[in-house]
């Protein structure tokens, strides 16, 4: 196969972090209350978090070229600076055109009619049910605020406009976690860490509001079990305070027989009222949220991320407490699961359904990524749950002794790495995946097997040196070959190279980078980078939810594509000083 010639990149890696263009490109914006799509040539897209859509706003536009950073943009004389302490922004350089108010919170919400603007003197006030905007022209802008609520939106404006630009300055400063690194690898560091940080969200009073999982994952305003605790690996150092508010989050969706969502609902009075209607009275949506708090209810890896969070904050601060507050949640979700193992092997069985992270594939039996999550929940159970109950704790280290010793007869294939899903018995999808690193990270296997698997996933999956898929270099591809069955797909996994179905997720290309660092065997500059250069080629500004050649990119600015920088900042001494 002869590779393609490099595509000339729309985004240019500058050597402060930053990203410049000659054209304009979309940029996603994230603060603790604020979010929304900037178009440098003159329209904002506005947002709240609890809330829902508020208001498209347009401006006199800013000249080429464009130099980008963590939500900011600047220009010759103009530019946008997003407020970290209050729900602002600052359009410098620009003038106000139009302020319009949202019809409806989200695409499920109801449509209502437009209230009219209202203009008093030099500000327009855009008023929805369920938000407000309220936007001042100046001499050298435009300053935006809204709210929840009137009260909220005009608040924001006892923030000085200096102090703003201040503010989303220092933001930039604080995204630049590795200012030694080259271009490439400090505008990435530089753009997944901002993908982390501005996860942590806040409610109108200032509390704390749940870990988003990215800027489009936000109406239901909801929390993620497993989003979360990829998104968290940055943040365990940074702000451990938001980690161990997270866990008592999620402690909420665990259900009396140890069930939980995939995530956890978290909206504002309005939104709520306007979701929950949604809820009811949709016939896949009831059938899917099964209750007023859950977002898609009973997915099999949500409670055993609860447990692997609150062993990682343990790890990272040594405060067991959040153990001791939720034990009886922990004991619940672990008896449940032993409950799964049919022959006592200790491996709990899937019921074939779409619920875990590979939520367009039903997969069943033995499911390599999820026996890898279960295994290091067995391994924070036995290793901390003693100081509460000391049984509890033993029974937890014997079911995982026999665990790992059941994980080759169940799932070892002759090639040397493990099978994605199923039983002997029935059906095994045996092709690889980046999600079976799972079983690596939490220590299932020996290191020499994960050595082995590591090696394979180098041959198979990096797909520069995969010649059997016919896109070139491009990326981490998260399976190969395609799923032999497709009646075990759907949606967007049921096409090959797809979603599920291969393509390169930062999340988990950075779970492989991580995994190759971790067992030192280096060279994991290409999971690290590739995916961030193919975001550069295509002008796509922030951390992309996924992406493959033939069928384009998912979300911008999604929280677990931090997983890059977390393991580039965890093993910064063992890259080579070429990336670095």
């Amino acid at each position: 196969m002869t590779a393609p010639q490099a595509k000339p990149q729309v985004l240019t890696p500058l050597t402060d972090g930053q990203l410049r263009t000659v054209e304009p490109v979309l940029v996603p914006f994230m603060a603790p209350r604020l979010q929304g799509d900037c178009r440098p040539e003159g329209k904002i897209e506005l947002s709240l978090w609890g809330s829902g859509r508020l208001a498209n706003l347009t401006f006199t536009g800013w000249n080429a070229p464009f130099t980008y950073a963590p939500n900011r943009v600047e220009t010759d004389g103009g530019g946008l600076y997003v407020a970290q302490s209050a729900p602002a922004l600052f359009l410098k350089g620009a003038t106000l055109r139009t302020l319009i108010p949202a019809r409806r919170c989200a695409w499920w919400g109801s449509l209502v009619k437009r209230e009219r603007v209202e203009r008093l003197r030099d500000r327009r006030i855009a008023r929805t049910g369920w938000g407000v905007v309220i936007a001042e022209q100046r001499p050298d802008g435009i300053f935006v605020t809204a709210g929840a609520t009137l009260d909220e939106a005009q608040r924001a404006f006892d923030l000085d406009q200096a102090t703003l630009i201040a503010e989303a300055n220092a933001y930039v400063t604080r995204c630049d976690a590795m200012p030694e690194a080259g271009p490439l690898m400090r505008s990435m560091i530089s753009q997944s860490l901002h993908a982390a940080l501005s996860s942590i969200r806040k409610d109108e009073h200032g509390n704390f509001a749940g870990l988003a999982a990215g800027q489009a994952y936000s109406a239901p305003a909801r929390t993620y079990y497993r989003d979360g605790y990829w998104t968290l690996q940055t943040l365990l150092e940074r702000e451990p305070e938001a980690v161990r508010a997270q866990i008592d989050l999620l402690a909420r969706g665990i259900q009396p027989n140890g069930e939980a969502p995939s995530g956890v609902i978290l909206t504002g009075p309005a939104q709520a009222e306007e979701w929950e209607k949604v809820r009811q009275s949709d016939p896949r949506i009831k059938e899917e949220h099964l209750r007023s708090g859950d977002w898609w209810s009973d997915h099999f890896d949500s409670p055993l991320f609860f447990i692997l969070t609150i062993g990682d904050y343990i790890r990272a601060t040594g405060d067991s407490s959040p153990l001791s507050l939720h034990w009886s949640k922990v004991v619940t979700i672990f008896n449940r699961y032993c409950g799964f193992d049919e022959t006592g092997n200790g491996l709990p069985v899937k019921p074939r359904h779409d619920r875990d992270w590979a939520d367009n594939v039903y997969r069943h039996g033995y499911v390599a990524y999820d026996l890898g999550l279960w295994i290091g929940a067995l391994d924070v159970i036995a290793q901390h749950g003693g100081l509460v109950d000391p049984s509890v704790a033993f029974d937890a280290a014997a079911v995982a002794k026999k665990a790992r010793a059941s994980l080759d007869e169940a799932l070892l294939q002759p090639s040397g790495t493990y099978a994605d899903y199923g039983t002997k018995t029935d059906f095994v999808e045996d092709h690889l995946t980046l999600d079976s690193l799972t079983l690596l990270r939490f220590n299932a296997v020996s290191p020499e097997r994960a050595k082995a698997v590591l090696t394979r996933v180098q041959e198979t999956l990096e797909s520069r040196n995969n010649s059997k898929q016919p896109y070139g270099d491009w990326g981490v591809l998260c399976a190969f070959p395609p799923f032999k069955r497709p009646k075990d797909t759907r949606e967007k996994s049921y096409f090959a190279y797809r979603y599920h179905n291969g393509s390169d997720w930062p999340y988990l290309s950075g779970l492989y980078a991580e995994q190759r660092l971790a067992y030192g065997l280096g060279d994991a500059d290409y999971a690290l980078l590739r995916w961030w250069k193919t975001c550069l080629e295509n002008g796509w500004m922030g951390a992309v939810e996924y992406f493959s050649p033939p069928w384009g990119r998912g979300s911008l600015l999604q929280g677990w594509s931090s997983m890059p920088a977390a393991a580039a900042l965890a093993y910064k001494d063992k890259l080579p000083a070429t990336i670095r």
